[in-house]
């Protein structure tokens, strides 16, 4: 102590800094930021529980669709894509998509109105709302992706209440929500704050670190309590062993980082407009658009087995626990199902399908790599193409190990996660997430710069 100061860092803290501290603590606006904090990530737990819960339900009623007669597809399918783009564009302008897009577009806008038209309780009411029905007609969605931004949604407009005034805070608020959507939706606290850390805040430096880990957290002990501490893609023990065992480790990251790598590409190239007689017709009729999509999805469906539809939850427990039989066309089926209910323009993620997909790639390279347990090649494969799609391999890794519950797999699990992100990168420069964020801000601006007066 020197001269009634505390020396932290070889400088002196005076006496009125401490009091103010230990005043901070006491104070109503800060107490009010906590609770709204606090509340907020029960909150966002919450929905996205009710979230999980009514998309396997509408999972579930499809498949009775499909059982009732296997020609319902084919007019559940068009119908419902079609009235779900409808709605989309009447009355949630902007829901269209994964979500997370829109959710790092408003982290990077500084511009209040413009975040307010990627986040808003609307929006994310139709997001939860038209993704389930878009699960019931038979698209191949996910709903992580919704997540993210209806958790950002909820935090954002929870700060415009509260009136968080500094820009640092309100960004904060929304990297938060979307973290603990993640954890929520996929009851994997850690993988939240990786996400947020690696893919949402990439260019964004921020002291909200506190913020995020707070709201992981209890939004992950939300989704524990409610629903149990449950794997989503079942358990395997698999692991390898061997001078070999790096074999398939560069298999499944080369194949998966390319193929989905070039299945990003294809999403970036597809957002800025599809070119030739097609892109017109999906221009000038997007609802008749959505039907042919709805369409081609029941076709897709009647080829697979009815296994591509959904989210593919059930299919990649099945092929990761040998439980079931999956036909060996799954992974590319579901990839080309969906890219055509992304391209269709309805809600929805790609995060479920792609390790549904990942699981499928694994079940094809496990066929030439006989030596290796099934299991192991298969989570290989979820990591590698998850990592080559959205080009975050430690996001890729964290969320596969906690998923699957298999922690003798970490090394190999990284290797691939990091290899299969380099392999992508060749194919796609541009991570996806961040590409269609960048176009959404450059879409935004030219709209407000052609509204403007132009001066005579």
């Amino acid at each position: 102590m020197i001269g009634h100061g505390f020396i932290v860092a070889n400088n002196v803290v005076p006496p009125s800094l401490i009091r103010r501290g230990r005043h901070a603590w006491f104070s109503p606006r800060l107490w009010l930021r906590r609770v709204t904090l606090w509340f907020g990530a029960v909150l966002v737990g919450v929905v996205a529980i009710f979230f999980a819960m009514s998309a396997e339900y509408a999972n579930s009623l499809h498949q009775e669709v499909v059982e009732l007669s296997p020609l319902l597809p084919f007019v559940v399918g068009p119908a419902g894509l079609a009235f779900v783009v409808w709605i989309t564009r009447k009355f949630f302008p902007g829901s269209q998509g994964s979500g997370i897009p829109q959710t790092i577009a408003a982290i990077d806008t500084e511009n209040e109105e413009r975040r307010g038209q990627y986040l808003s309780i609307r929006l994310a009411l139709g997001k939860f709302l038209l993704t389930v029905v878009g699960l019931f007609s038979g698209a191949s969605v996910g709903r992580e992706g919704p997540t993210v931004q209806i958790g950002a949604s909820i935090m954002q407009s929870l700060g415009r209440f509260t009136r968080f005034s500094r820009v640092e805070t309100k960004r904060g608020l929304i990297l938060a929500g979307g973290a603990a959507g993640v954890a929520a939706a996929f009851n994997t606290p850690l993988a939240g704050i990786v996400f947020a850390i690696e893919e949402m805040s990439r260019n964004y430096e921020s002291r909200t670190s506190g913020t995020v880990l707070t709201s992981v957290i209890v939004a992950g002990i939300v989704s524990i309590w409610w629903l149990g501490d449950y794997t989503y893609f079942g358990t395997t023990s698999a692991i390898l062993n061997g001078s070999s065992a790096w074999i398939p480790v560069i298999v499944c990251g080369v194949i998966g980082g390319v193929l989905g790598g070039a299945f990003s590409q294809s999403l970036i190239f597809i957002s800025r407009g599809i070119p030739g007689k097609i892109g017109t017709f999906a221009k000038n009729s997007p609802i008749y658009f959505a039907a042919v999509c709805g369409f081609l999805l029941a076709v897709i469906g009647a080829f697979s087995g009815s296994s591509t539809y959904g989210t593919g939850y059930h299919e990649a427990r099945m092929i990761l626990e040998g439980t079931g039989e999956i036909s060996e066309s799954f992974g590319f089926l579901k990839l080309l199902a969906t890219l055509i209910s992304y391209v269709s323009g309805i809600p929805g993620g790609v995060f479920a399908p792609s390790l549904a997909i990942g699981a499928g790639l694994g079940q094809n390279i496990a066929l030439i790599i006989p030596y290796v347990p099934l299991g192991a090649v298969v989570v290989l494969g979820m990591v590698a193409y998850f990592a080559g799609v959205v080009q975050a391999p430690v996001t890729a890794f964290v969320i596969v190990m906690e998923m699957t519950d298999n922690h003798d797999m970490i090394v190999p699990l990284m290797a691939a996660s990091l290899l299969a992100a380099g392999c992508s990168k060749v194919v796609c420069r541009k991570p996806l997430y961040r590409a269609l964020a960048d176009q959404f801000i450059n879409e935004s601006q030219s709209k407000e710069s052609k509204s403007e007066p132009r001066d005579k």
